[in-house]
């Protein structure tokens, strides 16, 4: 909504008489005519009259100063942001035929619409993702049985002998929550897509034999979602955005020896693949997109192994075995996925016939108010908010659209004049910006030239404009929730495997009308302390919950400290919700980008900015208390671990205001642990959280307190008679380091000791060796 003058008395002329009238008999009894006739009433009614002018002048002075001075700042209200997501189309019932979508597809969960961004080739075709598991705690029955059932596949006495690996052949469920990780869940460090004809398609072989022809030369529009738990964001001088940590994936379909049989010889009986060519705008393990993969435009090439002994089957290097001959049946090719890198990826989800989509509904030829002929018209669009980039306004010529600007007054007149500052010869000032507007996203208020600056829409011109407005936060929808289309073929369905995300709401006009002092401070520049502070909070789309700002500091150097790296500055960044951890939220790469994305073009070209979120360090704490005779134990108990978790929490309390207590922030640091959630570089310390929670009402007496993290709890057990105990002794934090409590034990009497929360815990490095992927048999199909 557009920015509103409040009123600060908003009483009327009827008002203040009615309330004059009323205190009369307050303050003088005796008099009791109230008629208009009266002359006290008559004076009262000039009274009356005068504070009405003045109370209304009073309104227009403070707030329409400070409004009007934003609105020449050219600072409206940040828009709301879109919602992004995944979608997948499957063709269920339509003929076995690839079927070309272009972008722009709408899509619908329930009334929210959605837009796809990308084009694709939807094949006739479904993918069902396995990977190879590694069997938990075979037995030694297991274990012999399958040795010597593939004794044969040992290599000779002088090579290096493999190590049996028991796996078991596991689907990736859509909506799971738990990421799969190549280099610990699998044996081989691969997920497998198994390309099958529809479920439908009788008989399989003639179909796959069709379904290959069909799909040869063709484009899997391949969607991977990452697990992005990452934490960290590099901006290096000259503006580019570095990544941590960039991988990519190969795409691989088995080659087929000539004939596609092996040779009988065992040592040559091994499988090989060929990498597919793959095109994606993004990298697929730092967010959620679509990989493009050409498949081979020869369908032998899409064949499998004619000749494979039942026991190779699933083995080594091959695709995993599928028990199930119905599902082994309808396989037309495997697509191997792999690392490149040494670093093993994470997965939540991955599928074929993929496209991005965006929430955004279109709005085509809306007609707009007349013009007027008069300078700096103004116009509104009707739906708001407008989707950067998507509006196209023309006045009179359909067949051309005016451009969009950010400032009028770079425009050139409507009509060319004389400029004597250039040479004979071009002494006629023109320019091509011309025909130009200015859009305010959020509002939807379209402003034109006033004739010097811009053209004015002549009077009664027909202004017409094609738009996207979005809907916000009620874009973030889940799993499953897109489902609908007006746009499909008969047959197709849709769905989206994934919530969707970006979704964010507008600036609201408190928090626009406080950006107006420190807009004059920072004009938008990231240069000072509170500079980084201020604008970071302000990132539209995410909700930051705090900020910490560390000058001249480079984590990658530690253990220094703040002041040391000239040209360096760390961002604390920590967001407002995290559903998987509410106590102690972590960023994630969506959050990070988007601040990336923010920050990136306001700071100075040589500043090295790092984006961080907090390194948590765990605590486990143990309290014993004795509670006041009569109070109740349960909420005396509740209270205590509230209060101890609030004092702990690394973000400020819900009814402090970051952006209004900035200054007083950084004057009084001694105050930043109530204010701003947890110091850092401040030890835990126990005395400290002794004082805490013996203010809670209701607690008679702390009886004792055990403080400690994981070194801590793994070597009290060891310590001497005369050694401090855990109790005595802070847990530090350094660095990045914020406290997460695992475990808050409030004991009524004596407190628990640590390792009675936590528990020892050993840890068994792994030793490398080469393994053989051997496949098990289950019990039950």
């Amino acid at each position: 909504m557009p920015l509103q003058i409040p009123s600060i008395d908003d009483r009327r002329y009827q008002e203040l008489l009615n309330e004059a009238l009323a205190r009369i008999p307050v303050h003088n009894r005796e008099w009791t005519n109230f008629n208009k006739s009266d002359p006290g009433v008559t004076l009262l009614e000039i009274f009356a009259f005068m504070a009405e002018s003045l109370l209304y002048r009073s309104n227009q002075i403070p707030e329409r100063n400070r409004l009007k001075f934003l609105s020449l700042l050219g600072i409206p209200l940040l828009p709301a942001s879109s919602a992004r997501g995944l979608v997948v189309f499957t063709n269920e019932r339509g003929p076995l035929n690839t079927i070309i979508l272009n972008s722009g597809v709408e899509v619908r969960a329930g009334p929210v619409p959605f837009q796809s961004t990308q084009g694709l080739d939807v094949l006739p075709i479904e993918g069902q993702v396995y990977y190879k598991h590694p069997l938990k705690l075979p037995s030694d029955q297991q274990k012999s049985y399958y040795e010597q059932l593939y004794a044969s596949f040992k290599s000779p006495a002088d090579a290096a002998q493999p190590v049996f690996v028991l796996y078991e052949t596991l689907p990736l469920q859509t909506g799971n929550t738990n990421p799969l990780d190549l280099g610990v869940d699998t044996v081989d460090g691969a997920v497998w897509i198994a390309l099958m004809v529809r479920a439908a398609d009788k008989p399989y072989v003639n179909s796959v034999k069709t379904a290959r022809q069909e799909i040869a030369g063709k484009t899997i529009s391949l969607g991977v979602v990452p697990f992005l738990d990452s934490n960290d964001r590099r901006l290096t001088p000259g503006g580019k955005g570095a990544q941590a940590d960039v991988q990519l994936l190969h795409y691989q379909i088995p080659k087929m020896p000539p004939n596609g049989a092996l040779p009988p010889s065992g040592n040559q009986r091994v499988a090989q693949y060929q990498v597919l060519d793959s095109l994606s705008d993004t990298d697929v393990l730092s967010k959620p997109g679509v990989v493009q993969i050409t498949l081979p435009a020869d369908a032998k090439e899409l064949e499998l192994w004619s000749n494979l002994d039942p026991l190779e089957s699933g083995s080594d290097k091959f695709p995993p075995a599928l028990e199930d001959t119905n599902l082994s049946d309808r396989v037309i090719t495997w697509l191997r996925i792999t690392a490149t890198g040494a670093a093993s990826p994470r997965l939540l989800w991955t599928g074929i016939n993929a496209a991005p989509v965006m929430q955004r509904a279109h709005i085509s030829n809306e007609l707009l108010p007349a013009g007027t002929g008069e300078p700096d018209q103004v116009v509104r669009l009707s739906k708001t908010p407008i989707i950067a980039g998507s509006l196209r306004l023309t006045v009179n010529d359909p067949k051309t659209p005016w451009r969009v600007v950010d400032d009028i007054l770079s425009a050139g007149p409507e009509v060319p004049v004389r400029d004597e500052r250039l040479p004979p010869g071009r002494s006629v000032s023109t320019s091509a910006l011309v025909d130009i507007f200015t859009i305010n996203l959020e509002s939807g208020e379209i402003r034109f030239g006033d004739g010097l600056h811009g053209r004015r829409p002549p009077f009664g011109a027909t202004i017409r404009a094609d738009y996207d407005y979005g809907v916000g936060r009620d874009g973030n929808v889940g799993a499953g929730s897109i489902n609908s289309s007006p746009a499909l073929p008969a047959g197709f369905k849709v769905s989206n495997p994934v919530p969707t995300w970006g979704g964010a709401e507008a600036e609201t006009v408190r928090d626009g009308e406080r950006q107006i002092s420190r807009y004059l401070q920072h004009r938008d520049r990231l240069v000072s302390t509170i500079d980084f502070e201020t604008i970071t909070l302000r990132t539209p789309g995410v909700n930051v919950g705090r900020v910490e700002v560390l000058p001249a500091f480079n984590p990658q150097l530690a253990p220094n400290i703040a002041g040391d790296a000239p040209g360096a500055v760390t961002l604390l960044v920590i967001p407002k919700y995290d559903a998987a951890h509410p106590a102690t939220p972590e960023p994630d790469r969506y959050f990070l980008d988007a601040i990336c994305a923010y920050i990136d073009s306001r700071r100075l070209v040589t500043t090295e900015v790092f984006l961080r979120g907090p390194n948590y360090k765990p605590i486990w704490i143990s309290i014993g208390i004795d509670v006041v005779p009569g109070a109740s134990i349960a909420e005396v108990r509740t209270a205590v671990k509230a209060e101890l978790i609030r004092f702990l929490s690394p973000l400020p309390p819900e009814t402090g205001n970051q952006l209004e207590n900035q200054v007083a922030l950084f004057s009084t640091p001694q105050y930043a642990g109530t204010q701003r959630g947890w110091p850092l570089g401040k030890a835990v310390s126990p005395l400290e959280l002794l004082a805490v929670a013996s203010r809670v009402p209701g607690v008679l007496k702390i009886n004792k307190i055990y403080v400690a993290d994981a070194s801590m709890a793994l070597s009290q057990s060891a310590q001497s008679p005369d050694a401090p105990t855990c109790s005595d002794l802070p847990v530090t934090l350094s660095g990045l380091q914020l406290p997460r409590v695992m475990t808050l034990n409030v004991a009524i009497g004596e407190a628990l000791s640590v390792n009675q929360l936590r528990g020892d815990e050993e840890l068994v490095a792994p030793t490398p060796q080469p393994i053989l992927p051997v496949p098990v048999i289950p019990d039950e199909c």
